[in-house]
């Protein structure tokens, strides 16, 4: 199936139009047929052909955008009687303005004047814009002229409309939201691209709602693939659906209230400047039309802040209008997760990484910008993961940036240990602040591909394998540690077990063993452990109070305190009284 919409000034034979090409009332209301006057949207087909016809009446030109926001093609109709006129231009730079590419240029009304001066005149006002060269026809809905020689155009245009892919996600903007007893609520909308199920379930701005039944073109169907003209029998949480709420595929689309985006006044060439933006205009997008702030960042770009959160990705189309003048600017999406502006000059800085950007989704441009990203943010902003991206659980990481990130982790673990020979490794946490990476699992990814040891939550510098021999007598007094954490060894029990200074050195230097003084060694995570223990004492407390706390001795407190002094996770107040520094 292929979707079409109409556009055109008011009373200029649209409706009447699909009337004789569908022999179907596109007029929907009473109102509608009483007065002669398209208001609200309505909906015919013929074959593999829909309709959506729009009103043309500038009072409506909110449901106008809406029917022609989420259509490929249209059918831009002037009338011979009364040519170009006010509604026609607007329809036009509409129409060019969502980058619409395919149409027809049709002159109804041929029974009642001449239309070769209206077709000479359509053929130039549409020179410029994305309908430039679109095939013309004169037609007479009265006479029954034209007609076939339109079907047949209308056939070779649908032929030429890009197809989509069945696979594809889902995002339907609703354009009806209605309520049939015994049935529920219905939606109904235009499926560009994917397919949908009886039994599916959709996400929606107040949750998820399960189809219940679906038809398409008035015919019950089981599972229909875009394009297609739908009906939806749904059930959930509907309370938030209305015209422009969109259905959409769970968990594959990013909502976002914020986008930067690239401006396009209607039929300007890329290198002319647009005009003057105001701050507050209506982003149209789909059926939707949400109030935006609009930042000026260049002139060509510009930062949109929504009302309300939005189903985007790079490269939509939108439309922002200005209420009041009536202009319009189109947009082409270019990043639906933009940085914060906050410091001086962050904004001319965005201007310029902008002009780099296309607005077609560049899984690979997009992972070198950002560094990393998580792999689902990526797929729901439209682009494809690279397949040279490094992965780290639910991260896609640049190749470069990866090999940035190693070099820093090395350089900055290499430095602690320099400056803290007696405790050379740090906390995972602390790596992670100081490489400014968003999740931890990064850090442990990054230290499994460097020589870093990683356990118990600490960082260290890996050193060569112990001696055989040597690693079991370590063994041997980790083991004794186990049981008695704070009970360092003494002098006879390490010559009992044969180790001597050298030994404990590279048993600390393995990331096995901590030597507090001489002769004073536990095992890595005492520390810790032992400023836990010490924050549930009194504080302040002694080294007596302390030595109790731990079950240990005066040989191994008093270290131990110097130690965390040097850490920081202690402070002395005086000579005698000490507190645990709280972590934030």
């Amino acid at each position: 199936m292929r979707v079409i919409a109409t556009a055109g000034h008011v009373d200029h034979g649209k409706s009447t139009l699909l009337r004789a090409l569908t022999g179907m009332e596109p007029d929907r209301w009473e109102e509608e047929r009483r007065r002669g006057l398209t208001i609200d949207l309505g909906f015919v087909w013929s074959g593999d052909l829909a309709f959506v016809d729009v009103p043309g009446h500038e009072r409506f030109i909110t449901n106008m955008l809406a029917g022609v926001g989420p259509v490929p093609a249209v059918l831009l109709v002037v009338a011979a009687d009364e040519g170009w006129q006010v509604q026609t231009q607007e329809h036009l730079d509409i129409v060019d303005a969502l980058g619409i590419r395919h149409g027809l240029l049709v002159v109804t009304r041929s029974d009642l004047a001449d239309p070769a001066p209206a077709l000479a005149e359509a053929a130039e006002k549409v020179a410029g814009t994305g309908l430039e060269g679109a095939p013309a026809l004169a037609v007479s809905a009265v006479t029954g002229d034209g007609i076939e020689p339109l079907r047949a155009a209308l056939s070779r245009l649908a032929a030429a409309l890009p197809g989509s892919g069945d696979q594809d996600d889902v995002r339907i903007w609703a354009d009806r939201v209605f309520t049939v007893e015994g049935r529920g609520t219905v939606v109904t909308g235009t499926l560009g691209a994917g397919t949908i199920s009886v039994g599916d379930t959709l996400q929606v701005p107040e949750g998820t709602v399960r189809i219940r039944g679906l038809h398409s073109l008035q015919t019950p169907r089981d599972q229909v693939t875009g394009p297609a003209r739908v009906a939806l029998n749904v059930r959930g949480d509907t309370a938030g659906l209305r015209r422009g709420a969109a259905l959409v595929t769970p968990g594959c689309w990013l909502t976002t209230v914020t986008a930067d985006v690239r401006l396009r006044p209607p039929g300007a060439s890329p290198a002319a400047p647009p005009d003057r933006i105001p701050r507050t205009m209506t982003w149209h997008i789909g059926a939707a039309a949400v109030p935006a702030q609009v930042r000026r960042l260049d002139d060509r770009h510009a930062r949109i802040t929504l009302a309300e959160g939005l189903p985007l990705r790079v490269g939509d189309r939108a439309l922002l209008r200005d209420p009041g003048s009536r202009r319009i600017w189109g947009a082409d999406v270019l990043d639906v997760r933009p940085p914060r502006l906050g410091r001086r000059g962050a904004a001319r800085q965005r201007a310029e990484e902008l002009r780099g950007m296309d607005a077609t989704p560049d899984g690979a441009a997009e992972l070198r910008r950002r560094g990393l990203i998580r792999h689902t943010d990526l797929v729901a902003m439209g682009a494809r993961p690279p397949e040279k991206a490094v992965r780290a659980g639910e991260w896609l990481v640049d190749p470069d940036h990866w090999s940035a990130l190693k070099d820093r982790l090395m350089k900055t673990l290499t430095a602690h240990a320099a400056a803290h020979p007696q405790d050379p490794g740090l906390p995972a946490e602390t790596v992670r602040q100081a490489l400014g990476l968003p999740d931890r699992a990064l850090v442990a990814a990054l230290a499994a591909q460097t020589r870093l040891r990683h356990a118990r939550g600490r960082l260290t510098m890996a050193a060569p394998a112990l001696p055989p021999e040597t690693a079991r007598r370590v063994a041997a007094l980790r083991r004794d540690l186990e049981q008695e954490p704070f009970a360092a060894p003494t002098a006879e029990r390490l010559e009992a077990l044969g180790l001597r200074s050298r030994d404990l050195a590279a048993a600390e230097a393995a990331g096995l063993l901590v030597r507090l003084a001489p002769g004073v060694v536990l095992r890595p995570g005492a520390l810790e452990d032992a400023a836990e223990i010490l924050a549930g004492l009194p504080q302040p407390f002694t080294a007596a109070q302390a030595r109790q706390a731990l079950r240990s001795t005066r040989r191994v407190v008093i270290p131990l305190l110097e130690h965390l002094d040097r850490l920081g996770r202690t402070r002395r107040q005086d000579d005698s009284l000490r507190q645990v520094v709280r972590r934030a």
